[in-house]
């Protein structure tokens, strides 16, 4: 098994190091960066809908559903014909956002989000999936 040294302590008070043990280093503390004010905006498209459950155009939604749980976010808000749920990855403010428009539609809502808490674009995040047979068919591809 491989030996790491322990990067906490400071490094010897010789010069040179003789020895692997004499090498052992320190590394600066991080520097606390400031965080962006506004939020990450996270948006996942996908239809709205019990009958669109578990369909390929909503594997998003259920990847933004384990985000939330893995991070304890709770999507329990309904506004901007969206689900939003507000917390925190890491130090990071994040919104997770569903909207509850139809893909094709989902710039409303997104939209509204982004005026709304004036989020600047290159905070937001959305999600998409896509098979290849989608880009099949957007390109006019054969099978």
């Amino acid at each position: 098994m491989t030996q790491f040294p322990n990067f906490s302590t400071k490094i010897s008070n010789s010069s040179l190091a003789n020895t692997a043990e004499d090498a052992q280093v320190s590394l600066p503390e991080p520097r606390p960066q400031s965080l962006p004010r506004k939020p990450w905006l996270i948006v996942s498209l996908g239809n709205p809908g019990k009958k669109f459950n578990g369909t390929r155009h909503n594997v998003v939604f259920m990847m933004v559903d384990a985000i939330a749980k893995a991070k304890g976010i709770s999507i329990n808000t309904v506004n901007f014909k969206a689900q939003i749920g507000k917390g925190f990855i890491g130090n990071v403010p994040v919104m997770l956002a569903k909207p509850q428009t139809f893909m094709n539609s989902s710039g409303e809502s997104v939209g509204a989000i982004v005026s709304y808490y004036k989020i600047p674009l290159k905070q937001v995040l959305v999600v998409i999936f896509f098979l290849y047979y989608d880009l099949m068919i957007i390109f006019s591809l054969p099978p």
